[in-house]
């Protein structure tokens, strides 16, 4: 059986390619795939097949899925702009007849209609609902890496500042998504499952602030905005209105509850504990600073 998986060049891409070798897959089963094959240059001197895969195209997505039987669609890292690259990767996987399709989705794609990041999602998985591939989606909730910066300013500041109201969000870190990817994509009975994935415990931006507090040593105070002295924030660092407004809408989300569910699917999933806020963020701190 040989799987491929899109944009290894990217964290999340790499640690699935990790992953899938750490729960046994064989190095010459995987097609590691990137737009530059040179930045995973490394996985080839361990045996795995390496190939460009450009999502917008779709000649090198043929030539990547050939003798291909399940793919992990990575989804691309331009809201508003990759569907039309998903759509390039599912009629592909369409042409060669893979036996699998799994994508990485959001959280409740299907509900949090309101959510600024769900559009692509939601059209992604209509798509492929669409292309009649046997398929299972892969609903990550937030990566705890992404507070990666909101830590590094607090050092500095003492401050955790957001427009989250008292919203929770499930995160887990991306080695932990990453895994059920390995596992959905090494195992059987997981066509037409929809997973919702998340942390074990969904936390709160004051329980972020105290992590923080931990992990620095110092004092980090949470800092309630609304709204309105959000976007003014962000515009006073020097953002422009629409991705000021864009970055509080991701805020007004959790505030509403978008990223708050959890029902232990993810832990089930990998069998074990997912990590938890505090040991993500010190790991994930730890690698930036390297």
């Amino acid at each position: 059986m040989t799987i491929l998986i899109t944009a290894v060049s990217g964290h999340y891409g790499r640690l699935v390619v990790d992953a899938l070798l750490e729960r046994g897959a064989n190095p010459a089963d995987l097609v590691a795939t990137a737009r530059d094959t040179s930045k995973i240059a490394d996985l080839a001197e361990r045996g795995i097949r390496t190939a460009v895969l450009d999502y917008d195209r779709p000649e090198t997505i043929a030539a990547a899925l050939d003798g291909v039987d399940r793919v992990l669609l990575v989804s691309g890292s331009e809201p508003g702009a990759r569907l039309a690259g998903h759509r390039n990767v599912i009629d592909a996987a369409v042409a060669a007849g893979v036996e699998l399709l799994a994508y990485t989705s959001i959280s409740k794609a299907d509900t949090a209609v309101d959510f600024p990041l769900v559009a692509d999602h939601l059209a992604t998985e209509q798509a492929i609902a669409a292309s009649g591939l046997p398929a299972v989606i892969l609903r990550n909730d937030w990566y705890t890496e992404n507070y990666t910066a909101d830590v590094s300013r607090a050092a500095e500041s003492g401050v955790v500042a957001s427009s989250t109201g008292d919203g929770r969000v499930a995160s887990a870190t991306r080695a932990d998504y990453a895994d059920a990817a390995a596992v959905v994509l090494l195992g059987d009975g997981h066509a037409g499952q929809v997973y919702e994935l998340g942390g074990d415990t969904a936390w709160s931006y004051d329980e972020l602030a105290a992590a923080a507090s931990e992990l620095l040593g110092r004092e980090v105070t949470r800092v309630r905005l609304t709204t309105a002295e959000h976007v003014a924030a962000l515009e006073s660092a020097g953002l422009d209105a629409g991705t000021a407004a864009f970055v509080a809408g991701l805020d007004d989300a959790i505030r509403r509850g978008s990223l708050e569910f959890t029902d232990g699917t993810l832990s089930r999933l990998i069998g074990r504990p997912t990590t938890s806020l505090a040991d993500g963020l010190r790991a994930a701190v730890a690698v930036a600073a390297a």
